[in-house]
């Protein structure tokens, strides 16, 4: 096989690869979107897969804990429970798991600690989009509206002005502030 053809082979596999599909994990609001799927198509060795912060989960064992937190969190509303099982999967700067404890500490009511893990998940992958939303509605709690704003910029340029995420921070914006409600 002549050096051209490997090279084209080897980019189309790429290509291929590349555009497979990456499953992200979401804090669940009132659409409650279903926990993430395992993405076993993944072509990065275990030891890649560790060291990738970011939302895809291709981990079983990991995948199994991470469900039996989000249950804890959206069936029993048991955000104490969950943030120390999330914490137990030693994966904490992991998009999906770090947001998963800044929405449970933000239930909580504990928005500096909530805030923190919002910061991280948006540390290990600027473009999840999840965490873009609900640090956004934490901002609406919060008051800080032009903030709430600008994140909700980012989730449109990310996932379009016709995402589940987008419209959710969009109709938080739109009640008068001091409302009271919690998201």
């Amino acid at each position: 096989m002549s050096k051209t053809t490997k090279f084209l082979g080897l980019a189309v596999l790429s290509m291929t690869l590349a555009a497979g599909p990456v499953i992200s994990a979401y804090a669940a609001g009132s659409d409650n979107p279903s926990p993430p799927a395992s993405d076993s198509s993944s072509s990065k060795g275990k030891k890649a897969a560790k060291k990738d912060k970011s939302s895809a989960i291709d981990d079983q064992k990991f995948l199994a804990g991470y469900h039996a937190a989000y249950a804890t969190i959206y069936d029993k509303h048991d955000y104490t429970a969950a943030i120390e099982q999330l914490k137990a999967l030693g994966q904490d700067d992991r998009a999906d798991v770090a947001n998963l404890i800044g929405y449970s500490y933000r239930k909580l009511g504990d928005y500096k600690v909530s805030q923190i893990w919002y910061e991280r998940a948006l540390k290990a992958d600027p473009a999840h989009v999840r965490t873009w939303q609900y640090y956004g509605l934490w901002q609406v709690e919060q008051g800080n509206r032009d903030q709430a704003q600008y994140h909700l910029n980012r989730i449109a340029q990310l996932a379009g002005t016709n995402s589940d995420e987008y419209r959710s921070l969009a109709a938080a914006l739109e009640k008068p502030p001091g409302t009271g409600l919690v998201y």
